[in-house]
């Protein structure tokens, strides 16, 4: 039975990822003509209507990554790019793990932790803010993690474009995720999380 709820990985004509969409908007770019090549695996068989004049019934075949016509991530913007920050792209950045006492935790049971606390001028931003789970979260409180005599386990960091893609997905299929990797940085933490929870 097709899932119809697998996401698609829309990508510009140059292969950068910008984002995920359902099978009916990539059905659409089909349709319009905007798609200029695809690869991954075959999701989807949509069957269209019955043309008057061939017999013909349309068929559109939707595979799991889609590049459409037109760049629409300059490389200079990409460098300034800052995705907007939410906590479930922050606790999935940090692999559901409290930055203090390195425990797993379920969305529920995590919070928002301001390295620099918002009361010391810390300010709402990706390079200052870490997954918490409650308890090390009121533990520290409105302390810096020195203040407070609590290690913070990894430096925070703001994603880039592609990394954002990631962590937007519900569901990324293998091969979605080997494309991703494929734009994360080498550098980028995100790498050792992701094998950590393979493992």
């Amino acid at each position: 039975m097709v899932n119809l709820n697998q996401q698609v990985l829309r990508t510009d004509a140059a292969g950068m990822p910008l984002e995920w969409i359902n099978f009916q908007a990539a059905v659409r770019l089909y349709h319009l003509e905007q798609v200029a090549y695809s690869c991954g695996s075959l999701l989807y068989r949509i069957h269209g209507g019955i043309n008057a004049r061939s017999g013909c019934r349309s068929i559109i075949e939707v595979n799991s990554i889609i590049a459409t016509h037109g760049s629409y991530a300059a490389s200079k913007a990409r460098q300034f790019y800052s995705p907007p920050l939410n906590n479930k792209a922050l606790f999935k950045r940090d692999a559901h793990l409290c930055m203090y006492c390195g425990s797993y935790f379920q969305e529920r049971d995590l919070s928002r932790d301001h390295v620099t606390p918002l009361s010391q001028s810390g300010a709402d931003l990706w390079s200052n803010v870490v997954t918490a789970c409650k308890r090390c979260n009121n533990h520290k409180a409105a302390r810096t993690p020195e203040q407070a005599g609590m290690e913070l386990l990894a430096v925070p960091f703001k994603p880039t474009h592609a990394e954002y893609v990631y962590l937007q997905s519900k569901r990324v299929l293998a091969d979605q995720m080997e494309f991703l990797l494929a734009h994360f940085p080498r550098s980028s933490p995100l790498h050792e999380r992701l094998e950590l929870q393979r493992n």
